[in-house]
C-alpha cells in the first residue's frame, strides 16, 4: 500500500523510476528532425533545399558525448600558453604573414585591425585552416538540439545554417566543421558568419572554408564591429607591487558580458593611476606615458601573472571570453612581429 501511494505521489509530482515523463515521452532522432523540417518549410525555404538538407541529416552520439564530457583540465596560464603559442605555431604565424602581406594589409586597412591579431585569430581558431572539424554542421547542430542541453540556441543555429546555404555562400557537402557547430577556417558559428562574415575578394561569396581572403575579411570586420581601436595593442604584461590590493583587478567569475563591462569598468584606470598605485613594465621600468585606459587582469588570482589590457582585450573577450585564450591571442599577434634574432 505504501508503495502504491509514493509510485502515485512520483506520478503526480511527473516523475516514475527517475525519470520524468516529458523525458519518457522524447520523441526519436527521425520524428524530430520530421518536426524541425516542417517549420522549415513554414518558413518558406526552397523544397529542393530542405530535401538535401534532411535527407542528409544523421545523428551523431559524438556529439552527444562531447557536448556532455567537455574534460576538466586544471590549467594555468603557464601551462596553457606553452601548447597554444607553441614554437611551431609562431613559424608558422611568421610564415602566413609574410605570404598574405599585400592582402593582409590592405583588409587591415580596409577594416582598421593590425594583420598580426587577423592571423593569430586565424592560428588560433583553425591553425590556418588546417583544422576546421568534418561534421556536417546541419546534422550536428540537430543532433546538438535533440540533444537538449540548449535546445533554443542550437535550433536557432540550425536555422541560421539553412539560410547560410539557401543564399549560396556553401554547398551542403562542404558546410563542415566542429562537432559544437563552428565552421570555417574563423571557426563562426551560423549566426557569427550572418553577422561578421564578409567578401573579402569580391567574388559575391562569403566562403571562410577555403577562400583565406574572405577569411581575413571576416575576423577584421567581427573585430572592427566590437570596437577595435587600430591606434592601440591588446595589453603587456606587468609587474606588481609587494602587498598589491588585489581589489583593482577584474573581480574572477563567471559573468554575462554586461555584467563583466561592468567590473572592467570598475577597474579601468590611466596607465599614470596605475603608476601611482607601483605597477611597472616586466623588468621594472615605469609605463608608457600615454593617455590611455586600461584595466588589470589577473587570468589566475593574485598570485599568477598580471596584465594591463587595453580597450582591445574587450574586443578579443567578445570573441572568446577566456582569459586565457584572449592572452594566447595578443603573445601569438606580439611575436609574429617581433624582431628575431
Amino acid at each position: 500500500m505504501k508503495k502504491k501511494l509514493i509510485a502515485s505521489l512520483l506520478l503526480a509530482a511527473g516523475w516514475f523510476n527517475g525519470q520524468s515523463l516529458a523525458e519518457e515521452a522524447k520523441p526519436d532522432f527521425q520524428s524530430y528532425t520530421a518536426a524541425l523540417k516542417a517549420e522549415a518549410q513554414s518558413r518558406g525555404y526552397d523544397q529542393a533545399l530542405l530535401e538535401a538538407v534532411f535527407s542528409s541529416l544523421q545523428f551523431h552520439e559524438r556529439v552527444v558525448s562531447a557536448d556532455r564530457s567537455q574534460p576538466e583540465v586544471v590549467e594555468t596560464l603557464d601551462t596553457y600558453l606553452p601548447k597554444r603559442v607553441s614554437e611551431t605555431r609562431i613559424r608558422m604565424a611568421r610564415e602566413r604573414y609574410q605570404q598574405y602581406q599585400p592582402q593582409l594589409e590592405e583588409i587591415g586597412k580596409r577594416y582598421g585591425v593590425q594583420p598580426r591579431f587577423i592571423v593569430a585569430l586565424w592560428g588560433l581558431e583553425s591553425s590556418f585552416g588546417r583544422f576546421q572539424g568534418n561534421y556536417s554542421i546541419p546534422s550536428a547542430l540537430a543532433t546538438l538540439a535533440y540533444e537538449g542541453r540548449r535546445e533554443a540556441f542550437f535550433r536557432t543555429e540550425f536555422f541560421h545554417a539553412l539560410d547560410i546555404l539557401a543564399q549560396g555562400h556553401i554547398d551542403l557537402e562542404n558546410m563542415k566543421g566542429s562537432w559544437a557547430g563552428a565552421m570555417g577556417q574563423s571557426q563562426f558559428m551560423p549566426s557569427s558568419f550572418l553577422a561578421y562574415a564578409q567578401d573579402g575578394d569580391g567574388d559575391g561569396k562569403k566562403d571562410i572554408w577555403t577562400n583565406e581572403l574572405d577569411v581575413f575579411a571576416s575576423i577584421a570586420y567581427y573585430l572592427k564591429r566590437q570596437g577595435w581601436n587600430n591606434s592601440l595593442t591588446w595589453g603587456r604584461e606587468v609587474k606588481l607591487p609587494a602587498g598589491f590590493d588585489a581589489a583593482h583587478a577584474i573581480q574572477r567569475g563567471s559573468l554575462a558580458r554586461n555584467e563583466w563591462l561592468s567590473r572592467w569598468d570598475a577597474s579601468a584606470r590611466s596607465m599614470a593611476d596605475w603608476h601611482q598605485l607601483g605597477v611597472r613594465r616586466l623588468n621594472g621600468e615605469a609605463l608608457p606615458q600615454r593617455e590611455i585606459s586600461a584595466a588589470l587582469v589577473l587570468p589566475d588570482g593574485p598570485k599568477g601573472r598580471a596584465f594591463l589590457a587595453y580597450d582591445n582585450y574587450k574586443s578579443l573577450m567578445h570573441w572568446n571570453r577566456s582569459y586565457y585564450f584572449v592572452t594566447s591571442v595578443g603573445y601569438l599577434a606580439d611575436l609574429i612581429v617581433a624582431e628575431q634574432s
